[in-house]
C-alpha cells in the first residue's frame, strides 16, 4: 500500500495557483484511474483510494491549508498503517524553473513550509518528494505573492506537460520503487554537462602532455 499526498490549499481561490501543484497532480492521477469523482472526507483532508496493479494507493489532499500539512497526513499515516518509506509527497518548488520536476528520495524542508509541518508529524524525513517547479518570484514580488499566484499563459503549458510527465512516473514509484523512477524521470542535462566537461578537461590535459 503506497500513499500520494499532495500538498495545496482548499478553497476556490487556490485551486489553480502556484502553492497548488500538488493538488493538479492527484487530480490528473485520480481521473487517469477513474476516480476523479470518488473523495471523500477523512479527517483533515479529502481522500480517494486506488489501484495501480497490485499495489493499492491512496491520494491525500489535506484540507488545513498548506502550513499545518502535517496535521492531516499523520494521522493518516498512522491511520493506515504506513511507514514512511510508503508516502510519497507531490509539491512546488521554487528552486527550479516552472515546469521542470525532481524526485528525491528523502530530504530536508527547504524552506518549504508545508514539508516542515509533515516533518514535525511523521516520525521521519523518509518519505519521498516530487517536486514541480514554480521558478522564483519576480523582482519587487514576496514569497507569499508569488506562490499564491497563478501561473501566466506562458507558464500554464508547461506545469501540464509536467504533471502529464508525473502521471507514469508517480506509476514507477508505485510499482518498482523510487530509485527505479528517480534513475528514469530525473531530468538528466545536468549529469551530461558534467560528463561533457570532464571529457573537456582531459582533453586539455592530453593536449598539454
Amino acid at each position: 500500500m503506497k500513499m500520494l499526498v499532495g500538498l495545496g490549499n482548499p478553497g476556490k481561490k487556490y485551486e489553480n495557483t502556484k502553492h497548488n501543484v500538488g493538488w493538479m497532480l492527484l487530480d490528473a492521477i485520480a481521473d487517469k484511474l477513474g476516480n476523479s469523482e470518488g473523495w471523500r472526507k477523512c479527517g483533515k483532508a479529502l481522500v480517494v483510494e486506488s489501484r495501480l496493479g497490485a499495489e493499492k494507493l491512496i491520494l491525500v489532499k489535506p484540507l488545513t491549508y498548506m502550513n499545518l500539512s502535517g496535521e492531516a497526513v499523520g494521522p493518516l499515516v498512522n491511520w493506515y498503517k504506513l511507514d514512511t518509506g510508503d508516502v510519497m509527497v507531490a509539491h512546488d518548488d521554487m528552486d527550479i524553473p516552472v515546469g521542470t520536476i525532481r524526485i528525491r528520495k528523502k530530504g530536508s524542508a527547504g524552506g518549504h513550509n508545508g514539508i516542515k509541518s509533515l516533518l514535525q508529524h511523521l516520525p521521519d524525513e523518509n518519505f519521498a518528494r516530487i517536486r514541480i517547479g514554480i521558478g522564483r518570484p519576480l523582482p519587487g514580488w514576496s514569497v507569499v505573492d508569488h506562490v499564491l499566484a497563478a501561473f501566466n499563459e506562458d507558464q500554464r503549458p508547461l506545469v501540464d506537460e509536467s504533471v502529464k510527465y508525473l502521471i507514469p512516473a508517480v506509476e514507477c514509484i508505485v510499482t518498482n520503487g523510487i530509485d527505479f523512477a528517480m534513475n528514469k524521470y530525473n531530468p538528466q542535462k545536468q549529469k551530461k554537462e558534467k560528463s561533457a566537461w570532464k571529457k573537456e578537461q582531459a582533453g586539455d590535459r592530453d593536449d598539454d602532455e
